[in-house]
């Protein structure tokens, strides 16, 4: 609430640290007067890299151009995490920035490991680890974390923080914690668990379990769900997209039911160099406009038939 406050010396907010729901920016703009500009920055990169310029075009859902002084682009990695080449316009790369701005490395030198890149031109390139593309007008979007990092109301939390003390429990054979979207904190950490055969044991224990053995309260699991089997890719690891795409779809049914639609079907699927995509199918398209209005709050792209 704004009433009988004056905001006049306020030009523009601010928002990193996860994508903003189209509904959020719209809700906000239209209560405050107020332009947000979405950007992008890392502690080690002194907390900005790029942003939607204020006096200029912003375009929702990107972070923006990247600032004056600091260079910025998405790059191919082989599976070694070598540098391979620049990505061309819109293909999805790992950001990499180099700059003043950029830190000298951690205190302690093994923290270093896989952060710096040599791109070829004798240049310092620090790999943040996010996925990204660049489109051919210099913004640059978001389309993945490679480091699977959960951040809950701008909190990082490593999954491993989570994954490591519930594999202590005698009965417990694969962990996989991963991220559920959530309206205030943007995301809460839920933990996959896969039980060893012959064990038995209820979530409310290994919740309890949890609590008695993972230090950081905001790691904490809102949910843990006991599944038969672990999806696992090709090679036998653990595929989290697969559980994440569960949690989205959960989310956005119980939001759609809340708001008194009932969909007949929801697609969550990755698409590479765009991100999450959601499919939403209505029993009847009058109720296309409330149902847009609720997928309007969730970060991603959506269509509805």
């Amino acid at each position: 609430p704004v009433a009988g406050r004056d905001i006049r010396s306020l030009d523009y907010g601010y928002c990193g640290a996860a994508p903003m729901p189209v509904e959020v920016f719209r809700n906000f703009e239209e209560r405050t007067g107020i332009k947000i500009l979405e950007g992008y920055g890392l502690t080690e990169g002194t907390c900005i890299s790029s942003c939607n310029p204020p006096n200029g075009e912003r375009r929702i859902g990107s972070i923006g151009l990247r600032l004056p002084g600091q260079l910025m682009k998405a790059v191919v990695l082989d599976d070694q995490g070598g540098y391979v080449g620049d990505c061309a316009a819109d293909e999805e790369g790992v950001i990499t920035i180099s700059g003043p701005n950029v830190f000298s490395g951690y205190l302690s030198a093994e923290h270093d490991a896989g952060l710096w890149l040599d791109c070829g031109d004798g240049r310092r390139w620090l790999n943040t680890g996010d996925l990204g593309r660049q489109d051919a007008d210099g913004y640059f979007w978001l389309t993945g974390r490679k480091k699977e990092l959960i951040i809950r109301g701008g909190h990082n939390i490593d999954p491993q923080s989570i994954e490591e003390p519930l594999h202590q429990h005698p009965a417990v054979q694969l962990v996989a914690a991963v991220s559920r979207p959530d309206a205030h904190a943007g995301e809460l950490p839920v933990a996959y668990v896969q039980l060893k055969p012959g064990f038995a044991v209820t979530e409310e224990e290994l919740a309890e379990f949890a609590r008695s053995n993972i230090g950081e309260r905001a790691a904490l699991p809102k949910h843990i769900r006991i599944i038969e089997e672990m999806p696992l890719t090709a090679v036998g690891k653990i595929f989290k997209p697969a559980l994440k795409q569960l949690e989205i779809r959960d989310v956005i049914f119980a939001a759609l039911s809340e708001a008194g639609l009932s969909p007949s079907e929801i697609k969550v699927v990755e698409i590479r160099g765009q991100g999450t995509t959601v499919g939403v199918t209505l029993a009847d398209m009058k109720d296309e406009s409330a149902a847009r209005k609720v997928l309007g709050g969730f970060p991603y792209t959506f269509s509805i038939r």
